[in-house]
């Protein structure tokens, strides 16, 4: 499987690098709108006007590094990956211009945390629960995925079919994730889990042996499993509802930020009309051929 999701990853990068060229065009009729007359061209729409951390101007956030299929080759104002193409389209509903889009890099843990932010809101896989909703806000979703366990093939947690077997293992994830989150309330594992600072960590440790494998959400599982990690699998992953809740990414905004219901509209928008859909489609690979474990 490695060999065969890392040629995905290559042939949807090529694919959306030749298209970039072909859809500048349309791109630039699309951002000239009434609403950016009216807000200043490319400075935003009527509904972000004063909403912004910096007038006139859309500061997102993501993590540092930021990895496939998310963002490709740690440049999220290229719009090539998943998150950085939802992000470019989003800032072309609010009628927003390349040159006064303001990339900045937050670490994932930090961000979560309450207080002021240095971004207008910030896209790395962050998973809506009430938890978190009492000190940030949410916007809509904008992706729907599940959880899995890597590891290296031929070790001690590859071919384990079972959720009492996957209990055994020494679990590590990254700090403030769903993913340790998850280890700890649904898997419940007879070893304490690692915690790490990011996803590199992570890998890092189970290369070095300190554990049996990580916990990621699925489709980073397919990344690091095969590009990051040499002789990497995925061992299986978990139904989308288990633990009681489907596991849907948001983007993150300091508490009760309006610009939330701005961005919220441009999501509407882009599910409404396909776009969505489409980015999807095109980033996000099919992860049907995990093997599942079911959780009772």
């Amino acid at each position: 499987m490695r060999p065969r999701v890392l040629l995905a990853i290559l042939v949807a990068c090529t694919l959306v690098l030749a298209a970039c060229g072909d859809d500048d065009g349309d791109t630039a009729a699309t951002t000239t709108t009434a609403d950016d007359a009216a807000a200043g061209d490319g400075t935003g729409n009527e509904c972000t006007a004063g909403a912004t951390l910096v007038d006139g101007v859309l500061t997102p956030a993501t993590g540092d590094p930021a990895f496939p299929p998310y963002v490709i080759d740690d440049d999220p104002a290229s719009g090539q990956g998943f998150e950085a193409a939802v992000v470019a389209a989003v800032v072309r509903e609010l009628g927003f211009s390349p040159e006064n889009v303001n990339w900045v890099r937050a670490g994932f843990d930090v961000s979560i945390a309450p207080g002021p932010k240095d971004f207008d809101f910030n896209i790395q896989q962050y998973s809506i629960s009430p938890e978190r909703a009492e000190v940030v806000t949410f916007s809509d979703p904008y992706y729907l995925t599940n959880q899995a366990i890597v590891a290296v093939a031929g070790s001690d947690a590859s071919g384990l079919t079972t959720l009492e077997d996957i209990q055994g293992l020494r679990l590590g994830a990254q700090v403030g994730t769903t993913s340790f989150s998850f280890i700890e309330d649904v898997i419940q594992p007879t070893a304490d889990p690692s915690v790490y600072n990011d996803n590199t960590a992570v890998k890092a440790a189970i290369e070095a042996g300190q554990i049996d494998a990580g916990v990621f959400d699925l489709p980073t599982a397919f990344y690091i499993s095969a590009v990051e990690l040499a002789g990497g699998e995925i061992v299986a992953q978990f139904p989308t509802d288990a633990g009681g809740t489907p596991d849907e990414f948001g983007m993150l905004f300091e508490k009760d930020n309006p610009l939330v219901d701005c961005v919220n509209e441009a999501l509407a928008a882009l599910d409404a009309s396909g776009e969505l859909a489409e980015i999807t489609e095109e980033w996000m690979t099919d992860f049907a051929d995990a093997p599942v474990i079911e959780i009772d």
